[in-house]
């Protein structure tokens, strides 16, 4: 007589399980999808990219690495905006601050973004959605090869206005504030203006998002909850949503859910 293993359960193997799993959150997702659809999107979104580093070293792999796995991530979460007709997507890219990195570090960014602007430029994609590009930031403290390369994509899109794409490199929300206030400084020593006449309407203007709406909501990625000095001025009456996710692991459903948390907020502006 021998001892024959008991027959295993109906769905007990770990495949079975993957499969039961991906079906759930497919069907999670598309009806999250339907529903979001139903309602107002924002019309301008704001995202803070950040992990990367993070995500890197949990899975055992270069930083640079983690960084061309974020710039993936970006590509979808532009049709992901696409799919929701979300008109206006800006991405903090590059702080100010992360100029302080290692310069290897910085290197492999800037061969990134050289790489990723240059690109935009022949995408048959931004081309057929009409999707125009722009860089916001100090160019000055970016090396050259990159700010030719800003060139090229802002060129090659400067036409169209259906969708609005803002990449924020060297950018920091305070040294914004303050080239607008010396801009508005000029324009009273000059006397093109008299200091009275200094408003918000009139530091909106003199912003790198002069042209641009306030963003509707700001998304940040890796469970940081703030938003270290990305549009600040912009951000007064902006929503804020936090996810826990990576930038280079964030799913599409993650996505769908901050925006469905912004549907669900009643925005009051202070009253």
């Amino acid at each position: 007589m021998t001892d024959d293993p008991p027959p295993k359960k109906a769905g007990s193997s770990p495949y079975f399980s993957q499969v039961v799993g991906d079906a759930l959150r497919d069907l999670t997702e598309k009806r999250l999808f339907d529903l979001i659809r139903q309602e107002p999107m924002p019309r301008h979104l704001a995202i803070i990219m950040d992990g990367n580093r993070r995500f890197a070293q949990a899975a055992g792999i270069e930083v640079k690495e983690g960084h061309a796995k974020g710039r993936d991530t970006l590509e979808e979460l532009l049709d992901w905006c696409l799919e929701l007709d979300i008109r206006i997507l800006t991405v903090y890219a590059l702080s100010t601050e992360n100029l302080t990195r290692s310069k290897d570090e910085l290197e492999a960014l800037m061969d990134l973004f050289d790489r990723a602007l240059r690109q935009i430029a022949v995408d048959e994609r931004v081309h057929r959605h009409q999707i125009r590009v722009r860089v916001i930031g100090n160019r000055a403290l970016l090396p050259t090869r990159v700010q030719e390369a800003i060139g090229i994509a802002e060129k090659a899109t400067e036409g169209y206005s259906k969708y609005l794409y803002n990449v924020a490199l060297g950018y920091g929300g305070r040294d914004e504030i303050v080239e607008a206030i010396r801009a508005l400084a000029r324009e009273v020593k000059a006397g093109r203006m008299r200091p009275e006449d200094i408003d918000s309407e009139e530091v909106s203007r003199h912003l790198y998002t002069k042209d641009l709406p306030d963003p509707d909501l700001i998304f940040r990625t890796s469970g940081e909850e703030r938003i270290s000095n990305f549009l600040l001025w912009q951000s007064a009456y902006s929503e804020l949503y936090f996810s826990d996710v990576l930038w280079p692991g964030l799913t599409r459903l993650e996505f769908l859910r901050a925006i469905r948390a912004y549907q669900l907020r009643r925005r009051r502006y202070g009253e």
